[in-house]
């Protein structure tokens, strides 16, 4: 099947984080010259800056690698589940594509699509035996469709030069700059947690964590804690919005207590911003308790004994960032960000990955 195919994709899960299997997935993907896209859990499995890296599929993901998915005649699944997120509609997931499914858990086999080869083994394991038996192959004209793709696609707009607010793009980009792209960013759940996703930049394993799946809104403080603990004497950023943030906010104590140098970005917009944008695209901007207020984010980081910043124009973005990793201890920054940006493009529930909600034209600099 890899031999053969002609337009063949590699979508790598969480699977290989957890079996480090970071080398053999990048020999596999440059002896077998086949594009490589991470699930949300598998993001930083492979570095996004490599050529054979084409991105995020899915409900938030780049609509061509979704247009890759669809068109592909052969799949290379590791460990990652299909779920729906990833796949849209299942019946118009990837019609033309064979599948090899790499799993270490047997009940995934078959759960959403059945495999051609179905390979229950560790992801590390598996692809070492795969490198041993594979041969050469090149993909050229596929990566260039791709690609093609990628130009022909709406951009996204990642900066819009009228609009004085921190945007998103603008907030990720310096943290990537101040942290030379190589801290543990740990993000929350909501519009924030697929704006970092999409389009932070992951070249390191293992760098991305985040809550998939249950989508537990809070995790980002308390699982930050452990990142620290675990990896002391290295950046790590919590990127949260200021919904989720306050489900755990008493963990600045212990973070506090325990001197840990954990900085926190918190995209405040007053909302429940990823309901919000359901309610705006779904229901006709019925808007229903997801306008949500908070506390004084300075005030409550000097509180717990932290630093506290607040940023409400762009142009002090980078020199907050800046700022807080020259400062040993915690720090919170309370970024003032527009309050209906949305996350796009958005495939609608139900619909086939292919037929996404794209970006309006407009200027500014684009992704």
């Amino acid at each position: 099947l890899i031999a053969t195919a002609q337009r063949p994709i590699i979508l790598a899960g969480h699977g290989v984080i957890l079996a480090e299997a970071y080398d053999e997935l990048r020999a596999f993907a440059e002896r077998t010259d086949i594009p490589v896209s991470t699930t949300l859990l598998g993001i930083s499995a492979f570095p996004e800056s490599h050529p054979l890296s084409i991105g995020w599929p899915g409900m938030h993901g780049r609509l061509e690698v979704n247009q890759a998915l669809h068109h592909s005649d052969l799949i290379v699944a590791i460990g990652m589940r299909f779920d729906d997120r990833v796949t849209g509609n299942t019946s118009h997931f990837a019609p033309h594509a064979q599948l090899i499914h790499i799993d270490i858990d047997p009940s995934e086999m078959g759960k959403v699509f059945t495999p051609t080869v179905p390979l229950v083994a560790d992801a590390r394991t598996a692809l070492r035996a795969l490198l041993a038996v594979v041969s050469p192959t090149q993909h050229a004209g596929w990566q260039q469709q791709i690609q093609d793709w990628r130009v022909a696609a709406p951009r996204v707009i990642i900066h819009t030069p009228d609009d004085p607010t921190p945007q998103p793009f603008d907030i990720l980009a310096a943290i990537r700059q101040a942290t030379d792209g190589r801290g543990t960013i740990v993000t929350d759940v909501g519009q924030h947690q697929m704006w970092t996703a999409g389009f932070y930049g992951f070249d390191h394993p293992n760098t991305h964590l985040t809550s998939g799946g249950l989508g537990t809104m809070g995790y980002a403080l308390p699982a930050a804690m452990g990142a620290a603990m675990g990896r002391p004497g290295e950046a790590i950023w919590v990127i949260a919005g200021d919904g989720g943030i306050q489900m755990n906010i008493q963990e600045l104590a212990t973070i506090v207590g325990l001197d840990l140098p954990i900085k926190v970005a918190i995209l405040n917009n007053g909302y429940l911003g990823m309901v919000r944008q359901w309610q705006e695209f779904f229901h006709q901007g019925n808007y229903s308790e997801t306008r949500i207020t908070g506390p004084d984010y300075v005030k409550l980081a000097e509180a717990y004994g932290a630093a506290g910043f607040q940023v409400r124009q762009g142009s002090d973005v980078a020199a907050t960032v800046a700022q807080a990793m020259r400062i040993a201890g915690p720090v919170i920054i309370d970024f003032v960000i527009e309050q209906q940006a949305n996350v796009l493009p958005m495939v609608p529930p139900g619909k086939a990955n292919i037929d996404m909600i794209q970006p309006p034209p407009t200027t500014g600099a684009h992704a």
